[in-house]
């Protein structure tokens, strides 16, 4: 059994703390390690491969970092350009695990869920296994507790026929997220499962189902995955085929239509992780149901959630209130329109704005960086970068930099020089200057770099050299520094 691990939402209802480039499922939200983390490591028992990761490409080098922190490992990585919901996404794993000789059971899994109870989960997985084997498509599905609109439903045939193995159930009808009242009637009915967006099939019958339901899907991952570039465990899937796949969900594209669909339930403290009220219902909370983090003060006030990130944060005679901070934006909003904050993201995506997709802290595969102050025409930023890290070797056109280590020692490359720098010392980039920073020390470098000049954007760089593989000419949102 392989397992599939898909990483590439944005959670969107998560924001302010999640965004497009540091999505949910790298934070530490349950936890002190993040979700990514607790997928990788929920997975390493006996009888489970390594787990075939499916992401955006700009995040593989925090995939990396997060993997290297846990000393975890992956068998590959399908490196997405941009999504295409997940029945791309899983079709490109399949025909990749197929065209190498490899047809195996496929464990999809999301890769920001929380799963509680680990003993539950490899039961429910050791009934799934006795189905798929038989050929069937399992849908693992979480019983239905309360009336929660954010989910999907399925209904089953709970008699027990349908010639399926023990804990098996056919799949009779999937219902989109539903109003309360009809919540409650699943509810009450005994017959309806949420959908856990987690299943186990072969790839060879994932293949054929998708061929009969959706050729549109499969021929184009077919030419997509035919055109795209491997290095080493990495495809980079080509985006230009890949543009014209549909954006369609397994459910809608395979489950939904196939003749062996079934569900498995899983009775292991599953949560979606899916909104802020979910966060909330995960976490410990004080006497007065409050979930409170970070630097924050709460009187007369109950059942909420306050997220502090830095500054001191104070809420007064509240009930039912999410507060969450950061350093760039700050969101309040009531529990039960939670679900409504990606309509806030859309709002400011269509402005444009800069918080929908990143921290004021932005990550690159040799560490981050943080704007400290900026000004018209100058910028202060921290930089922090990992022991044995560089960054590319580049000019900048029209500013000049300086500078300052605070711990850790630099190695700088400015023109035709090579030195090194060490706590409290300095040095000036001129404008135009062709220079590389690097970290030849055991400990991470930490440098204040004062910016100035008449144009301050991440896109006036030319790079000459880079030990990441990212393209000369960089982009605002992708590629600088």
């Amino acid at each position: 059994m392989i397992p599939v691990i898909l990483s590439g939402g944005s959670g969107s209802r998560l924001w302010p703390l999640s965004r497009k480039l540091f999505p949910k499922q790298f934070l530490a939200l349950t936890g002190e390690q993040t979700l990514f983390q607790q997928t990788v490591e929920r997975l390493a028992f006996e009888g489970m491969q390594q787990p075939l990761l499916v992401c955006n490409k700009e995040h593989r080098f925090i995939v990396k970092e997060q993997l290297t922190a846990r000393k975890l490992a992956v068998q590959g990585m399908l490196l997405e350009p941009f999504g295409r919901n997940t029945a791309p996404a899983v079709a490109l794993a399949a025909m990749k695990l197929v065209e190498e000789g490899r047809d195996e059971l496929m464990l999809i899994l999301p890769a920001d869920h929380v799963i509680e109870d680990q003993k539950a989960f490899q039961r429910s997985l050791a009934l799934a296994t006795n189905a798929a084997e038989r050929g069937e498509m399992v849908l693992f599905g979480i019983p239905a507790t309360r009336p929660e609109t954010g989910y999907g439903y399925i209904r089953c045939d709970m008699s027990g026929g349908g010639n399926l193995p023990e804990g098996a159930n056919r799949v009779v009808q999937f219902v989109e997220k539903p109003d309360e009242v009809r919540a409650q009637q699943f509810v009450e009915s005994g017959d309806y499962f949420w959908n856990s967006g987690m299943f186990l099939f072969r790839a060879s019958v994932f293949l054929e189902e998708l061929k009969k339901h959706d050729l549109d899907i499969f021929d184009t991952c077919q030419a997509t995955l035919e055109r795209s570039h491997r290095n080493g465990d990495e495809v980079l899937i080509d985006p230009a085929t890949f543009a014209c796949c549909p954006d369609d969900s397994i459910d809608y594209a395979v489950m939904e239509k196939t003749r062996l669909a079934c569900v498995v339930p899983l009775s292991a403290g599953w949560n979606d992780v899916g909104s802020w009220s979910s966060i909330w219902e995960v976490h410990d909370k004080d006497e007065n149901g409050n979930v409170i983090k970070g630097d924050v003060i709460a009187e007369d006030s109950r059942n909420c959630l306050v997220h502090g990130n830095g500054k001191l944060v104070t809420v007064l005679g509240l009930d039912d209130i999410v507060v969450v901070e950061t350093k760039d934006a700050m969101m309040v909003a009531h529990k039960d329109k939670v679900q409504d904050v990606k309509k806030l993201v859309a709002r400011m995506d269509a402005q444009n704005r800069s918080e929908t997709q990143n921290h004021c802290a932005v990550y690159r595969p040799w560490g981050w960086y943080d704007s400290v102050d900026m000004g018209g025409r100058f910028q202060v930023k921290r930089i922090c970068v990992n022991p044995g890290a560089s960054l590319s070797l580049q000019m900048h056109h029209h500013r000049a930099e300086h500078w300052i280590v605070v711990s850790g020692t630099a190695q700088v490359t400015c023109n035709d020089k090579t030195f090194l720098l060490t706590e409290n010392q300095s040095t000036y980039i001129p404008v135009t200057s062709v220079h590389r920073l690097a970290n030849p020390g055991k400990i991470p470098l930490e440098l204040i770099e004062v910016q100035s000049g008449s144009y301050l954007g991440e896109d006036d760089i030319e790079r000459y050299d880079d030990v990441y593989g990212r393209a000369e000419a960089a982009s605002a949102t992708s590629s600088a520094r």
